[in-house]
């Protein structure tokens, strides 16, 4: 990003990024977007789904899980998690708002990162590090790489009218 006379003036690194680069953030934009979309979607259609049982099994930070299990709360947290993920997968896939949807989903992560996280083992298989950092450095590379420029969708929603009005949210949807 630089400066011309007072306006901000992108210059994109997807003018100067080969191919071969741009076919692989791509692939990873859509793969990540489809688990992600699939995850959402049978908690959606699964009317007997609920997070309170990966819930009550937390290991780390327990008080705060458990407030999350309050019966005027669960409904919220059900809600928000089922389509989080719908709607990230959606973002990632076509690539609108994927800066957003990203660091959302990035935070999301975290919070089931820490439900298994009974240090410095999240699992029997790992150490530290397990599948939710894995998703997490994935989404905030994405986030940073602004890629739903890529073949996406971004570039035609920063054209929009409302993102000329209010430049900060052309940052963060496209």
């Amino acid at each position: 990003m630089r400066y011309n006379r007072g306006k901000v003036v992108y210059i994109s690194i997807f003018i100067f990024m080969p191919f071969i680069q741009k076919l692989f953030l791509f692939s990873t934009r859509i793969v990540l977007g489809w688990m992600f979309f699939y995850a959402g979607y049978t908690k959606l259609v699964n009317p007997a789904w609920s997070a309170e049982g990966y819930i009550k099994g937390a290991k780390s930070f327990v008080g705060f899980y458990q407030t999350l299990l309050d019966p005027s709360i669960l409904p919220i947290v059900n809600f928000l998690n089922a389509w989080g993920l719908t709607l990230l997968g959606v973002s990632l896939m076509f690539g609108v708002a994927v800066r957003l949807s990203s660091v959302l989903g990035a935070l999301l992560m975290f919070l089931y990162y820490g439900a298994v996280l009974q240090f410095p083992y999240p699992n029997p298989h790992a150490f530290i590090v397990d599948e939710h950092i894995i998703y997490i450095s994935v989404l905030l590379l994405l986030a940073s790489m602004r890629a739903g420029r890529v073949w996406g969708l971004e570039r035609w929603c920063a054209s929009l009218p409302i993102c000329s009005r209010f430049p900060r949210l052309r940052e963060w949807l496209g």
